[in-house]
């Protein structure tokens, strides 16, 4: 038996949820894909060093993360798996489910309504439109395709609460006037072009080009040769790193030889330059 500490009575997620970071957001939606897991194998408690290694963080950071959400583990114990997995469902919102409508019935419209996961975390798709007469009427994971004409009439019985456009990019702004005049509070787009809405709209955007291009410089990145070290590169003018002096160490003065006289040094110029500036256009300079 392990002692848990719970939040506060009265305390609900919507009362501190307006003061965590965005960042932070989204690793608790990485943790609760995690604690779902540990739900369905069993897991009963769970070290807050086990629970970063399976979400990819440092566990420091994950504390921090978790301190958002007020009192939840013990120390020198964990946290309890199913009580944590609710604490954060409450703070994301999710604790009563969102119902979803889906505009855009096309090739990606059929993959999301079709996709499972959606369900089990507490998205339920309850309508699909479309303004291809070829598709209208067609069934689709149990769902009727409706005439997007009708997006707006239908919008009440339906109660959505998240929509999802997933219309080809001409079309986007459109849809996104008529489910804000519909009266729904937020939009996920696919469209990568930006949206415009009223600020009480919350709008998140989802361009798989630009993740595609995000992971194609990872790749280059990690393919690319190491580029040699270089101190200084002007125009035409490459020049190699020269040792600097040890602050620690001095170079003794040397003696001149008895008896002859010392030899005079030129007086340094007062004009500023690079140790390792060439002094001909095209040279380089070695140490």
């Amino acid at each position: 038996m392990t002692e848990q500490h719970e939040t506060p009575s009265g305390a609900s997620g919507k009362a501190l949820v307006r003061d965590i970071p965005q960042a932070t957001v989204t690793r608790l939606a990485t943790y609760l894909r995690v604690l779902a897991g540990m739900v369905d194998s069993g897991v009963v408690i769970v070290s807050s060093e086990e629970l970063a290694v399976a979400a990819g963080v440092n566990s420091a950071k994950l504390r921090k993360d978790l301190s958002f959400l007020g009192p939840n583990g013990v120390r020198g114990v964990g946290y309890d798996v199913a009580k944590l997995r609710t604490r954060i469902e409450d703070v994301l919102g999710l604790s009563q489910g969102h119902r979803v409508v889906l505009i855009g019935a096309g090739n990606l419209g059929r993959a999301l309504v079709g996709y499972g996961g959606f369900g089990v975390r507490g998205f339920t798709v309850v309508g699909i439109f479309d303004n291809d007469p070829a598709v209208i009427g067609q069934s689709f994971a149990g769902l009727v395709v409706r005439d997007v004409e009708q997006l707006t009439a239908q919008i009440p019985a339906l109660a959505p609460t998240i929509a999802v456009v997933a219309v080809p990019d001409e079309a986007a702004q459109d849809v996104c006037d008529h489910l804000v005049e519909a009266g729904l509070p937020s939009i996920l787009s696919f469209a990568p072009l930006e949206l415009r809405a009223p600020a009480h709209v919350q709008i998140r955007r989802v361009d798989l080009a630009m993740e595609l291009q995000m992971l194609s410089f990872d790749a280059a990145r990690n393919d690319a040769p190491a580029l040699p070290e270089i101190a200084q590169v002007g125009s035409g003018r490459i020049a190699r790193r020269v040792p600097q002096p040890s602050l620690l160490t001095h170079a003794a003065p040397v003696e001149p030889a008895r008896g002859r006289p010392a030899r005079r040094t030129a007086p340094h110029s007062a004009t500023p330059h690079s140790a390792t500036e060439p002094s001909t256009k095209g040279s380089v300079i070695t140490p």
